[in-house]
């Protein structure tokens, strides 16, 4: 994966078109990212975890409302989070547009970003023992 200081700093001056930033610290989402990286590379972008200390400041966004779901930010500026993200970044993957058709229908987006908050509430339960939702004893 590109990190931010090498591309940041590029002395060839390149740049890449969007950041898909996410949560370093889950394995379901490194897992994805590592699946996505080639795939993002060869459209001229690239991937970062939000944990890198830069993308607060990037992004605007509190620590803890950082973490809750994965952004997508453009070269000009356009920044999108969670199942948003997800349908943003499947416009620029030629096989990923039926997410980009579905989301179209009347309401469907809103099911969408429900569906996403809940897969990014137990995203870290790849565990055998998930803690979302357990009560202390």
């Amino acid at each position: 994966m590109i990190s931010l200081v090498s591309e940041y700093t590029d002395v060839k001056g390149r740049h890449a078109r969007g950041w898909l930033f996410f949560d370093a610290e889950c394995k379901f989402c490194t897992r994805i990212a590592r699946w996505l990286a080639p795939i993002m590379e060869r459209r001229g972008m690239a991937l970062a975890p939000l944990q890198d200390p830069r993308v607060v400041e990037l992004l605007g966004l509190a620590h803890d409302d950082l973490m809750k779901e994965m952004q997508f930010l453009l070269s000009d500026g356009s920044r999108y989070g969670g199942a948003d993200a997800a349908v943003e970044l499947a416009r620029e993957i030629w096989w990923a547009a039926p997410l980009v058709w579905v989301s179209k229908i009347p309401g469907m987006m809103e099911i969408l970003r429900k569906g996403y908050r809940w897969i990014a509430a137990r995203r870290k339960c790849a565990a055998a023992q998930c803690p979302v939702g357990q009560s202390p004893r």
